[in-house]
């Protein structure tokens, strides 16, 4: 019998200034036009903290070092099509210019005030910038 999978996906929470860094989704096919936070699926034999790396790089032209990153929140989300569990992770320092580096996907990538956040937010990113800054380490989202 085949085992049941779990989707698994990194998201970083990115603060200066009392700003969080959003990007406005774009031609991808998911919830386009709404903003979330530099993420992105975990591949095939990568721990969290790679993934993560990689994803940053991708997204928004940064290189973040593994000891300046962080796990601070764990989410287990469940949609109707499928459950996944979402890593939430900060870091200390990065280097790198910050940039939209895949423009087919993302129309804007910018610093929001943390206390005016856009009403477009996904709303399970939403609840993870919340619960992070709550300091809640785990939630469970969508049953």
């Amino acid at each position: 019998m085949e085992r049941f999978k779990l989707v698994t996906a990194v998201h970083l929470i990115l603060i200066e200034n009392e700003k969080i860094l959003l990007q406005r989704r774009y031609n991808t096919g998911y919830e386009d036009g709404n903003y979330s936070i530099v993420a992105g699926h975990i591949d095939g034999n990568e721990s969290v903290i790679k993934a993560m790396q990689r994803e940053a790089i991708e997204e928004a032209g940064i290189k973040i070092k593994e000891e300046d990153l962080e796990i601070v929140h764990v989410m287990h989300r469940k949609t109707p099509d499928r459950e996944s569990i979402d890593y939430f992770l900060t870091c200390k320092k990065y280097d790198g210019k910050i940039e939209i580096m895949e423009k087919d996907k993302c129309d804007e990538l910018k610093f929001y005030d943390l206390k005016e956040l856009p009403n477009n937010v996904i709303p399970y990113v939403r609840y993870g910038i919340e619960y992070y800054l709550n300091n809640e380490p785990f939630s469970i989202y969508g049953w």
